[in-house]
């Protein structure tokens, strides 16, 4: 088992920093060391295997994506990145853990749609991951395998008030499975948009011949946000079950959920880096087909509504408890051109598991978010609402060496051809400056990305078993 010091770094947490100098045995942070103190004498760094200079460094915990799509069949395709090839675009980036979705179509069983997951990903991944369950069938028997997959580590199941025909659940689907968290103890995901609605605005705008992907985002109104996170909160009061809003991305629904959190309730939201820095009329609203690369649900939002400055104040407020990317890759070429002359058909998703660490890291550069709240949404935060704290998401004795050093005298250019390892013909990040550089990545005390070269390996990432959230009330 190989030893590693990593020495003049200045260590962050959730809750602060400090100049500490870190020691690793094998895949586990085994203790900080005070480098005035030196209680194990100016000879350690001469009986270790290595060691790794972070003067002038961040030393950070590895990120955490809580939600990300890897190989997952939308709209008569297949998201794609694979395990293989999104999770080394991870490492770039650095974050060494996903949880991404297993899926449940009508018909399937829970634990077989589960177990394909587990054959997507086992042996293909660069870094380590565990996994959300999506119950696209409510019923007595899908109930019942809720129970069992807790059992297994998968702690936390995902419902949808969108995608009608394909992944909706109705609101006695969602309280009887609200119900079933309630009494095991997992963790209630759910994607909030009124989808009844929206697919009437979806027809009613390509009747008038206006399908552009600007459409895409009109066709999704904040209102109808910020209605299905009510009712959400609603359905979860009764129930008694913790709730965890993914993707928000109208500042109505997280009003909202702020309100509901003041009153001492068990819920939660998730936002990602494109709700905080894109928008409708920039991005969607491209000329020609172009906005079509940042078509996702829920859709990018007004800049003259002030929707992008208010998300960025409930991080601030920790109203938005994680970040995460919801990862969801289509190329242009034959998959989003799949919507040319009609938007509803462009299939939803945006790629960004490898930007996601250093796009956060430049809100604290214009001193939008903290050092501290940046490690705590990126990774803390993430690992304790999913059962992985302290095992992930802190540079702790016993913790796994899950560690990023990050350079803040460094640059990142984002872009194809600059930093871009996602399986993608596109940048939805094309061009973004970031004053700050992520300088080398370990993962379980491996270094997997060293100076923008990546020395990992396929089937090093390893499968986590979840427990319980510790980030309920």
């Amino acid at each position: 088992m190989a030893t590693t010091l990593i020495t003049g770094g200045t260590v962050v947490s959730s809750t602060g920093r400090q100049r500490i100098d870190v020691l690793v045995d094998g895949e586990r942070i085994t203790a900080l060391i005070d480098p005035a103190a030196q209680p194990f004498g100016p000879a350690l760094a001469d009986n270790v295997d290595e060691v790794i200079d972070a003067s002038g460094m961040y030393v950070i915990p590895g990120g955490v994506d809580a939600h990300t799509h890897m190989e997952m069949p939308f709209g008569g395709t297949t998201a794609a990145d694979t395990f293989e090839t999104g999770t080394r675009a991870a490492a770039h980036g650095g974050t060494t853990t996903i949880i991404d979705f297993a899926i449940q179509t009508p018909g399937e069983r829970l634990q077989d749609t589960l177990e394909l997951w587990h054959t997507k990903a086992a042996g293909n991944c660069a870094v380590d991951y565990g996994f959300h369950q999506i119950v696209g069938d409510v019923n007595a028997e899908s109930l019942r395998a809720m129970d069992e997959l807790v059992n297994e580590g998968v702690t936390s199941f995902k419902l949808f008030m969108a995608y009608p025909g394909v992944y909706y659940s109705d609101d006695g689907q969602i309280l009887r499975a609200m119900q079933a968290c309630a009494a095991n103890g997992a963790l209630m995901m759910m994607h909030a948009e009124n989808g009844i609605a929206i697919d009437q605005l979806i027809a009613q705008h390509i009747g008038r011949g206006e399908t552009s992907p600007y459409y895409h985002g009109v066709s999704r109104p904040w209102q109808l946000e910020e209605e299905a996170t009510h009712r959400a909160i609603m359905l979860a009061d009764v129930t008694g079950a913790p709730l965890y809003i993914v993707h928000v991305s109208a500042k109505q629904a997280l009003e909202q959920i702020a309100t509901a959190r003041g009153a001492g309730k068990n819920v939660f939201a998730e936002t990602c880096p494109q709700y905080l820095y894109l928008s409708l009329e920039e991005q969607l609203g491209a000329a020609g087909f172009d906005g079509a690369k940042w078509v996702c649900s829920t859709p990018l939002r007004s800049r003259a509504e002030g929707h992008q400055d208010e998300l960025w104040k409930f991080i601030r407020t920790h109203d938005v408890s994680g970040v995460a990317t919801d990862h969801c890759p289509f190329c242009m070429k034959d998959q989003k051109e799949m919507g040319i002359g009609d938007f509803s058909k462009i299939p939803n998703g945006i790629g960004g598991v490898e930007h996601r660490v250093d796009l956060m890291y430049q809100g604290v550069v214009d001193g939008r978010i903290s050092l501290e709240r940046w490690v705590d949404v990126c990774s803390t935060t993430p690992a304790r609402m999913f059962g992985m704290y302290p095992r992930k998401g802190i540079i702790a004795p016993g913790a796994d060496a899950d560690i990023v050093l990050y350079d803040p005298k460094g640059h990142t250019s984002i872009g194809l051809g600059k930093t871009h390892h996602m399986n993608l013909d596109h940048s939805a990040w094309e061009g973004f400056e970031i004053d700050g550089a992520i300088r080398r990545v370990i993962s379980r005390g491996t270094t997997i990305v060293d100076n923008g070269i990546y020395h990992g390996k396929t089937g090093h990432g390893q499968f986590v078993a979840r427990a319980l959230s510790q980030n309920l009330i």
